[in-house]
Formats: structure tokens, C-alpha cells, sequence
């Protein structure tokens, strides 16, 4: 029996500890990864405190449990069935996890899979725990087991500590494909200058929008964000007033096409709500972020006016192999980030040490 480091969460309220467990084996179609990198969420230590009595509908991998949303590394091992990969390869592991075999998962669409679980994470309905038994290793142990279908090759110009990165970035690129066409269109972003808001940013731009309304609340980041691409953002601080009202002013009472809303969990509805008052008659509206509870739209106004509302969660492998592509081309810039990177032994360290002060400008993640 060959064995490996990991930090695993035993009971809630409990720091993790750095214990040796069994390493996987690759069999069928699945394969191994030696674990480089995996990002922090900067929200896990309320996940692993909270979540439970938060949203008791989306449960959590079972105890002891190996955490670790984001993982990148090398291809270590590959079952018989493996196509494709091989070892050496740089790869990042997308967590999404699902049944694979019915209508939603034949058609690219795996996140409507009623098995859908972001393993190392949480689940969303009870159906999760199937898959947590079937993949019980998230990114914060050495190696780990995962489904060649989400296996993502990714850059020799991408490190792995920014491949630690890809679940916020993609979170925010599939959210803005499903946005359409976005060539000459304008959009707001709410929350802008947070870990999912500075991605859409990204690629919004590299995507075609001619302008971007960036709405946060601190403005020395709001600031930092502008200077990304001055002539196309305009920002606003929503502690001034109203976001909805400004963009309504700044397009002459028209408003924008689109709107992305990327706020945290348990952040106030009401900003999010506010800033839907800024798109215009025929919008589309997309939610990727944490907030929850019931917003009180006046139905009315959305017949009448003709407003989508989605709501995305995550993005597919072939997504991800989308962003890894542009990154190899320097269509994305990943350097305007900046990672704060911790030891596996740190774990702990690591979760009570995540910061909010720059934003999505910087990022978090353990190094293995």
C-alpha cells in the first residue's frame, strides 16, 4: 500500500491536520495527478464552519474529509481507458463531477446533471454523496484520483499556482458566453473588483465589449480595475448610491445590454437588485455569484420589459481548455493577479489568512 500526505477536516470547528492516507490507483477511464497547486476559496473557512446550517440542502464530502476545490499538477498515473493523457502531462483537474450518461451530460450541459458535485467542495442535492464516495479526493493531498473528461492540459506559460486559478476564471468565461455575442455590447459588472468580478473583466474585454460599468464599493480597487483598459471601464462606487441609477444616467436613460452579478455569499440582495435597475428593456441578466435569498422582482416589470435572468454555476473541461488556450496566446494576462501561496503544513495558516483587501488582484493557494 503506497501512501500520501494530506490535510483532511475530521470534525467541524477543527483545524485540519496533515495525516497519511492510502494514494489512489488510476483504473478504467480515470486517472492520477500529482498535486502542485490548489486554490484557496477565499470563502472556505465560512464554508467549512457554516455551510451545513447556511444551505443544509448542499452537503459537504463526508468526514474526514479531503478539501480543495482548485488543484493543478502532473499527470502522474492513467487507467487502461485513459485516451489521450499521459503521464507528464501539465494538467489542471476541474472538480465538476457527474453522472455522464444522461440527457444534461450528453449534451455539454453537466452542470443540470441531478448528480452534479464539485468534489472537494459541496454537493447540491443528496445525490452528491454518490459522488463523493466515487471521488473522494479534493487538492489538498499529494495525489489525487479524477475522471479523464476533466482532465485540462494546460500552458507551459501558465504556472501551476495560476492554474490554481481556473475555477474563477471559468466560473466568470462561461457566465459571459452565455451572455451571447458580446462584440459592441456594454455590461455591468456587479461586484467587480471581487475574485470573480476581475476574471469577467478579463475576458469581457478580450471577448469584444465596448463598455464595461464596473460596480464595487471600495474605489482605490475600483481604480486599480479602470486602469486595466481606461477608455472601456467606467466605475462606481454603489456607497454613493444608486449603480442602477448611474449607468441609467451614463446611457441616457437607455441602460445597458447585460448585466453580471458576482457577489459573495451572504452579500445584501438589495445592491444586486439595484444594480439590475441599469439594464435596459430586452436585457439578460447573469447570477454567478454567492448571495441568496428571495429577491423581490416585480414580475410585471420583467414581462414587460422583456428581461432574462440565468443563473450559471461553474464552467465544463472544454471551457477550461478554451481559457488555457487563451492564455497560451497572451489573449488573457494573468499577471495582473498576484498569489499568496502557502505550504501544505500551513493549511490552517492558510484558511484563517485569506484576505479581502485586494480583491480579486490577489489570489490564493497552497503549494504541494
Amino acid at each position: 500500500m503506497e501512501m500520501m500526505r494530506a490535510a483532511r477536516l475530521h470534525a467541524v470547528g477543527q483545524p485540519m491536520s496533515i495525516d497519511e492516507v492510502e494514494r489512489p490507483k488510476a483504473t478504467g477511464s480515470d486517472v492520477i495527478v500529482r498535486v502542485k497547486a490548489c486554490g484557496m476559496v477565499p470563502n472556505l473557512a465560512n464554508v467549512l464552519a457554516n455551510w451545513e446550517t447556511w444551505y443544509p440542502q448542499m452537503p459537504l464530502p463526508p468526514r474526514p474529509a479531503i478539501h480543495g476545490l482548485d488543484p493543478s499538477g502532473v499527470v502522474h498515473e492513467v487507467g487502461p481507458q485513459v485516451v489521450s493523457i499521459k503521464p507528464g502531462d501539465r494538467v489542471y483537474v476541474n472538480p465538476g463531477r457527474f453522472c455522464g450518461a444522461c440527457h444534461h451530460c450528453s449534451s455539454g450541459k453537466p452542470q443540470a446533471c441531478e448528480y452534479w458535485t464539485l468534489g472537494g467542495y459541496f454537493g447540491y442535492n443528496p445525490k452528491s454523496m454518490d459522488m463523493f464516495a466515487r471521488y473522494p479526493y479534493g487538492g489538498f493531498g499529494e495525489f489525487m484520483l479524477a475522471p479523464q473528461a476533466q482532465v485540462v492540459k494546460i500552458p507551459d506559460n501558465m504556472t501551476f499556482v495560476q492554474g490554481s486559478r481556473m475555477g474563477y476564471l471559468g466560473t466568470s468565461y462561461a457566465a459571459l458566453k452565455k451572455c451571447g455575442p458580446l462584440m459592441g455590447k456594454t455590461l455591468i459588472i456587479n461586484g467587480a473588483t471581487g475574485t470573480l468580478g476581475l476574471g469577467a473583466t478579463l475576458f469581457a474585454l478580450a471577448m469584444g465589449v465596448a463598455r464595461i460599468y464596473a460596480v464595487a464599493r471600495g474605489e482605490a480597487l475600483l481604480e486599480r480595475l479602470k486602469a486595466i483598459a481606461p477608455d472601456r471601464i467606467v466605475t462606481f462606487s454603489n456607497v454613493k448610491g444608486s449603480s442602477g441609477a448611474f449607468v441609467k444616467e451614463q446611457t441616457n436613460g437607455s441602460g445597458v445590454d447585460l448585466m453580471l452579478d458576482t457577489l459573495g455569499a451572504k452579500a445584501p440582495l438589495d445592491s444586486m437588485l439595484d444594480a439590475m435597475g441599469g439594464v435596459k428593456r430586452g436585457g439578460r441578466i447573469i447570477n454567478i455569484g454567492g448571495t441568496s435569498g428571495a429577491l423581490p422582482v416585480d414580475v410585471k416589470w420583467w414581462m414587460d420589459e422583456q428581461m432574462e435572468l440565468i443563473g450559471s454555476v461553474w464552467f465544463t473541461a472544454a471551457e477550461g481548455m478554451e481559457i488555457a488556450a487563451m492564455v497560451e496566446a497572451g489573449i488573457i494576462d494573468m499577471s495582473v493577479m498576484s498569489p499568496m501561496v502557502w505550504p501544505l503544513e500551513k493549511i490552517n495558516d492558510a484558511i484563517s489568512g485569506v484576505g479581502k483587501d485586494e480583491g480579486g488582484f490577489t489570489y490564493y493557494a497552497v503549494e504541494l
